[in-house]
């Protein structure tokens, strides 16, 4: 299998030598996305929005590789701080129905950009 470059005007660019997303037979891996805003490139204001932003530039990764939110199989949640998860909780489950994707939710000492939140998947295509 080839790896194929996902790439979208959508969502932020990547800030480094890094593609968007990176699709392979029927899955797409995406890189982390943080809460930028796409047109201003600037962090959108608090958790919350910076939750839902990072959320809707994963959709636009994804939509470009023809899959979306409703066929993610694995997300990863990265958190500037692990007190501001029950707020990216409720955030994320407007964005997933059941059934929802298996996640793992991690504390760490810095993101990009001095985000907050990071969210990065692995979906399906087909």
């Amino acid at each position: 299998m080839e790896k194929q470059v996902i790439s979208t005007t959508a969502a932020p660019g990547a800030i480094g030598p890094y593609s968007q997303g990176i699709g392979l037979g029927d899955l797409v891996f995406t890189s982390g996305q943080l809460g930028l805003v796409p047109e201003t490139g600037e962090l959108a204001d608090g958790v919350e929005a910076q939750a839902a932003q990072a959320l809707r530039n994963v959709a636009a990764v994804l939509e470009a590789a023809g899959s979306g939110l409703d066929k993610v199989i694995k997300t990863t949640v990265f958190l500037k701080d692990m007190n501001d998860f029950a707020k990216v909780n409720e955030v994320y489950g407007t964005f997933f129905t059941a059934p929802y994707p298996a996640r793992s939710a991690v504390e760490v000492a810095r993101l990009p950009k001095d985000g907050l939140v990071e969210i990065e998947v692995i979906a399906l295509r087909s």
